[in-house]
């Protein structure tokens, strides 16, 4: 391993050595979660941009330090929540093959936005924390946040379908946005598999509408995936939506018990 490579995993709070590294760069998500958890994925994350120029190193160590302190109190499900911004982004770089920068740097702040508007922007709202975003990581990486930021909901309408009507337009006109909420999908598909009673039941009501949408824009010709990526992505996304009916039809036997 380079030894810049190993100094950035080594600021992680973990050093790894050779043999655990080439194994690390193999592992599957989840089994990185599971064994070295969120020291792991900031580990693999590291691995992913060593062929970064060392300017757009620095930029996503930057999105992620400031993910870090944003989500600090914040959990999914039994973890932190910085493990799904990383695996969102571990996805895009490794299994998407995007070596984007700006991109990487998006999908790490992808909710912060949404989340913790008031932490990065005091008194400016959602407009002034993505001003901020763009002075500190460009006005690409902004854009994408923005684009995958959802709106707060008006109470006369049911929350689920706003929140539909709003992913439907912005990832139309936000092709690169796609590849993140598609990343942020599958990755939410995997926790709801993980997560239980009513909660689970509301979660898969409210993604698995939306599986037929994902997968048209990620089919269409502007999305700036491969082809063979294509297909992998919409894949993931069959295997998201057999998680959601497996889990709508496991509640409806269970209420004809």
């Amino acid at each position: 391993m380079p030894d810049e490579t190993a100094q950035l995993v080594s600021d992680a709070g973990r050093a790894l050595d050779p043999a655990e590294s080439r194994l690390l760069a193999k592992m599957p998500l989840h089994a990185i979660t599971s064994v070295h958890g969120e020291a792991g994925l900031r580990g693999r994350l590291f691995l992913e941009i060593a062929q970064f120029p060392a300017a757009d190193r620095g930029r996503v160590m930057d999105a992620l330090a400031l993910a870090s302190r944003l989500h600090a109190g914040d959990r999914r499900q039994r973890e932190p929540y910085v493990n799904h911004l990383l695996r969102v982004t571990i996805r895009i770089l490794s299994h998407y093959q995007v070596a984007d920068p700006d991109v990487a740097c998006a999908a790490l702040l992808h909710d912060a936005v949404e989340d913790h508007a008031e932490d990065i922007a005091p008194g400016q709202g959602r407009e002034g924390a993505v001003a901020v975003l763009a002075g500190q990581f460009g006005e690409r990486t902004a854009e994408l946040v923005a684009a995958l930021t959802n709106p707060v909901y008006g109470s006369g309408r049911d929350k689920d379908e706003q929140y539909r009507e709003h992913v439907t337009a912005s990832l139309e006109a936000s092709p690169w946005a796609r590849i993140i909420k598609a990343s942020d999908f599958t990755d939410n598909g995997v926790g709801v598999i993980h997560t239980t009673g009513p909660k689970a039941v509301r979660l898969a009501g409210k993604y698995a509408p939306l599986v037929p949408v994902r997968s048209s824009l990620i089919a269409r010709p502007d999305t700036p995936l491969s082809p063979y990526i294509k297909v992998r992505v919409l894949a993931q996304l069959r295997a998201a939506q057999e998680r959601f009916t497996a889990i709508t039809a496991t509640a409806a036997d269970s209420t004809l018990l």
